[in-house]
């Protein structure tokens, strides 16, 4: 296995909620140089602060991706590795849905014309289940037909045969992580925020959660910490160029058994609220990981409850 000594990363995205984790992971590799690049639409420099304690020479660019100067910071840092996790949330795709996918499509093309012309060697993208669509069969394989529900879901689709279609023609060095539910600390916890952020804020401003539809629909759902640690490990194995790898847990969770785990750990006996379906929800998400299993000896998941309770934790203390 590689390390990252000699690598200069840059991680696109880095601010968000998964990339700033992935920059936390990244700096105890201590690579010769990493740049994170962040619009901020909903990331924080804030989240960057435990790399930086790490890493004290990170350095962070406020930049929009989808402009050609991405390229320059690209020639100007001989950046060599390019971890993208750039885009805005599914959420927004109901406002702008014509942006929403243009953002994910554009990025991806400006860091593959990098990679052609051997601006960079290496590209690491994280495209999403939502790619996915309603599962029509479970477990979800790498080889489930993309049926996306939404103009998000359609632009993470679309960078991913992107990408496929440079890999075929010209034999760049790619690949493709399509992460599950990812919850942890510092997902989003304003606008477009996720279930988790959404139903702690609730609780702790002692509001009733919410459950939509019926509440049976699934999810399979993945703490933030595992995803990137597994990440940096097919990063480091370099062996799958030109695939695309789940990364998820393998369970499926009904949305109402995660409302009512976060119910008992904050210690609210109330009323679940009920509500409509929301527009573009799928029904069912569950990762098959039989090849993330083959290329990672020990996948060391943490449990859900677990999961919640150190999310919970974090939230409560941010609150204080």
């Amino acid at each position: 296995m590689k390390d990252f000594s000699r690598e200069r990363i840059l991680v696109v995205g880095g601010a968000g909620f998964i990339g700033s984790h992935l920059v936390d992971s990244l700096a105890a590799e201590n690579p010769e140089s990493i740049h994170v690049v962040d619009n901020l639409f909903l990331g924080k420099e804030e989240n960057l602060s435990e790399a930086e304690k790490i890493y004290p020479k990170l350095n962070f660019h406020k930049m929009d991706a989808t402009e050609n100067e991405i390229r320059d910071l690209i020639r100007e840092e001989k950046i060599s590795f390019v971890f993208n996790l750039a885009t805005k949330a599914l959420g927004y795709s109901f406002d702008d849905p014509a942006d929403a996918f243009h953002v994910n499509v554009q990025i991806v093309s400006h860091l593959l014309e990098s990679l052609r012309k051997k601006e960079i060697r290496n590209l690491i993208h994280f495209s999403s289940s939502e790619a996915y669509g309603t599962a029509v069969e479970v477990p979800m394989g790498e080889e489930h037909p993309l049926r996306p529900h939404t103009s998000y879901a359609a632009g993470k689709a679309a960078a991913d045969l992107l990408i496929h279609s440079y890999q075929e023609s010209f034999g760049v060095n790619t690949l493709i992580i399509r992460p599950f539910n990812n919850y942890g600390p510092r997902q989003n916890e304003g606008s477009y925020a996720a279930l988790i952020p959404i139903t702690i804020k609730k609780l702790l401003d002692g509001k009733s959660p919410v459950v939509h539809w019926d509440g049976k629909q699934t999810r399979d759902l993945i703490y933030v910490g595992d995803t990137v640690r597994l990440t940096v490990t097919l990063a480091k194995s370099r062996k799958l160029s030109g695939g695309v790898v789940n990364v998820g847990t393998g369970q499926e969770v009904s949305i109402y058994k995660v409302v009512n785990a976060l119910c008992k750990i904050a210690g609210y006996n109330g009323k679940i609220a009920r509500a409509p379906k929301r527009a573009g929800d799928v029904r069912r998400h569950c990762a098959d990981i039989l090849l993330l299993k083959s290329l990672v000896n020990d996948l060391s998941l943490k449990s859900l409850d677990e999961g919640l309770l150190e999310t919970w934790k974090w939230y409560t203390r941010s609150k204080l």
